[in-house]
């Protein structure tokens, strides 16, 4: 039965995926984000009604209507302290590009991170204003974080923002990125191991949506089976490349999202994993690691939708 007014997409590019090719003629492409949202978190003293209960230390952490939860808010200050640095040494020393999905005012409390993350040379996306949950704000709520979040990043970094990646977004977010204008690309999907294209406001102008990950993520050592030892997580990390890097070799290269936290992975145990993974991605030939923003440019250029402008 045809259904021509639904919002999802089952099929993707089904058996006829496009004829990627790389540049150096790379297996897979294996992009790093590091997410930066320690000081955009909830808390009341940002004026939420309740403390953070996410994606730390205190698995299974509920909110605290109406009170500072100081064990939770310390394990953040703890990332953007210790953690991120940790990472920033990690990643420059071995000269690896890296996209920071960056909470504008989380990023505005630490100037020194954000000078660190531009001589680094790395690209810093938009995660938003605040690390909140955007399906309970109404649209014009929504629009107003968004504008700010685009205002604020300007002023920190001079230039727009060219990737967003809300995080919790809500069904409004994209129609609201698509009515500001100055997004390349966004990221509230996990529903590929391509980029792939969603229609614009206009047929000429499509929407390119690169795909993020929640398997090869950090944050699984923050949630229920999720992992609770760095080789877990090495483990993990190396089979999925191996099996993308043995299907580019055999004509189909594909993108590996390796999604990480300044409070999770930036910890001594879990940084060993990190490094493990890195230095055996490194010993690989033909292996791409790009920005997201080299992504986008790339498949514009190469995959653009005919018509388009």
């Amino acid at each position: 039965m045809s259904e021509p007014s639904y919002p999802r997409n089952f099929v993707g590019y089904g058996r006829n995926p496009p004829q990627v090719r790389w540049p150096g003629d790379a297996h897979v492409a294996v992009q790093f984000v590091v997410n930066y949202e320690e000081g955009g978190e909830s808390s009341i003293l940002d004026g939420e009604k309740a403390s953070e209960s996410l994606l730390s230390e205190i698995v299974g952490a509920q909110p605290w209507p109406g009170q500072r939860n100081l064990n939770m808010e310390s394990i953040y200050e703890y990332g953007s302290r210790a953690g991120f640095w940790r990472l920033w040494r990690m990643f420059t020393s071995r000269k690896i590009d890296v996209t920071v999905y960056g909470v504008t005012l989380a990023m505005a409390r630490n100037p020194d991170a954000v000078a660190a993350m531009k001589e680094a040379g790395w690209e810093i996306a938009s995660h938003g204003y605040r690390w909140l949950e955007y399906k309970d704000f109404s649209e014009e709520e929504e629009r107003k974080h968004i504008l700010e979040a685009v205002r604020l990043h300007t002023e920190l970094m001079g230039s727009h923002p060219l990737g967003l990646y809300q995080g919790k977004p809500s069904d409004k977010t994209l129609k609201i990125l698509l009515e500001e204008g100055g997004f390349v690309y966004s990221s509230d999907s996990y529903a590929d191991e391509l980029p792939y294209w969603v229609a614009g406001l206009t047929p000429d102008k499509p929407h390119l949506i690169i795909p993020y990950t929640l398997d090869t993520n950090d944050m699984r050592f923050a949630t229920p089976q999720g992992f609770n030892a760095g080789d877990q997580f090495f483990t993990y990390l190396k089979d999925s490349f191996d099996v993308l890097y043995a299907e580019g070799r055999e004509g189909s290269p594909k993108m590996m999202n390796v999604g990480l936290h300044c409070r999770l992975v930036g910890r001594p145990g879990r940084a060993a994993a990190l490094g493990r993974f890195l230095d055996y991605v490194l010993s690989h030939e033909k292996v791409w690691i790009p920005k997201r923003i080299d992504i986008a440019r790339h498949w514009y250029e190469h995959h653009k939708p005919e018509g388009a402008l």
